[in-house]
């Protein structure tokens, strides 16, 4: 009877360990949204962190066209040592660091960046095992400004693979977005320099 006591317990620990791993594997989806600063700071974070743990990263990013954004340029470098990551830009220029100035709006050219950047991402869901994050950066305010559409963007939600970690960035995040998200934080605004007149920053802000 001991020994089949302890049959019972090994049988019942490699089970509670296949459901372990099970619930490990099973890729959640993510949104960082609010009007406060380090959503996509908070993703590239979580990137490194992944990387460093030999999960293979992907980013697109929307409607954030420009070469001017500082972490693309350590990005190009991991990708050049061979490093599990990758990024893919969409988006027509907004911000020039020149001026610091910001264009508003949204063109027919921003709604076909916005199409492109969606199937990259359908591209990259029909090889599911090569990415085990991917992160959309900015879709959220692309969304908010009808750049991309909510049901395609509800849709790329649902048919995401199983095991894919789903990232999902920018303010003003849809409330069906937020539904059938696994995991959403808010980034409050108590307190911002950007109040006191101080422009966006090189190597801060972008």
């Amino acid at each position: 009877m001991a020994a089949l006591a302890v049959v019972v317990r090994e049988q019942k620990s490699l089970f509670q360990q296949k459901i372990y791993m099970e619930e490990k594997l099973t890729g959640k989806i993510q949104v960082y949204t609010g009007g406060g600063k380090g959503k996509t700071t908070a993703a590239l974070g979580l990137s490194i962190r992944a990387i460093s743990q030999g999960l293979n990263v992907k980013i697109v990013y929307f409607d954030k066209g420009g070469d001017f954004y500082g972490e693309r340029k350590i990005l190009d470098f991991l990708v050049k040592n061979n490093y599990p990551i990758s990024y893919q830009a969409t988006g027509l220029p907004r911000f020039n660091p020149t001026t610091q100035k910001f264009r508003f709006g949204v063109t027919d050219g921003d709604k076909e960046e916005g199409e492109r950047g969606l199937k990259i991402v359908k591209e990259i869901f029909a090889s599911p095992e090569k990415t085990a994050i991917l992160i959309l950066d900015e879709i959220n305010p692309a969304l908010n400004l009808g750049i991309v559409k909510l049901s395609e963007v509800l849709a790329i939600l649902r048919s995401k693979p199983e095991k894919m970690e789903l990232i999902l960035t920018g303010r003003n995040a849809h409330k069906e977005v937020i539904a059938l998200a696994d995991l959403v934080t808010e980034m409050k605004p108590v307190k911002h320099y950007f109040d006191q007149g101080l422009s966006a920053r090189k190597g801060i802000e972008y």
